[in-house]
């Protein structure tokens, strides 16, 4: 009699775990409907591509304006060294 209400007991407890289980991924389905819900800012179709082109060209503006300072730093470098090899001879 004792191992029929240890099955029992089992089987309660397996049937508590499964409903808790279900109930997680519910509130976990729930929440991440919720969290796509507050990216719906995004525009529409048209408006990505328009951000997409004005961040590629900020982006360029950028690394065109550090190859510049690039170069003038390296020609400054390059006369630098020139002259202190002159003032060596």
């Amino acid at each position: 009699m004792n191992s029929y209400y240890a099955m029992l007991a089992l089987d309660l407890a397996n049937e508590r775990s499964s409903e808790s289980r279900e109930l997680q991924l519910a509130r976990l389905v729930r929440q991440s409907q919720a969290d796509m819900v507050e990216y719906d800012w995004l525009p529409d179709d048209d408006r990505p591509a328009v951000l997409r082109r004005a961040l590629a060209r900020a982006t360029a503006a950028i690394s065109l304006t550090a190859a510049a300072a690039t170069r003038r730093l390296d020609e400054r470098q390059a006369d630098d060294l020139g002259r202190s090899l002159a003032v060596a001879d």
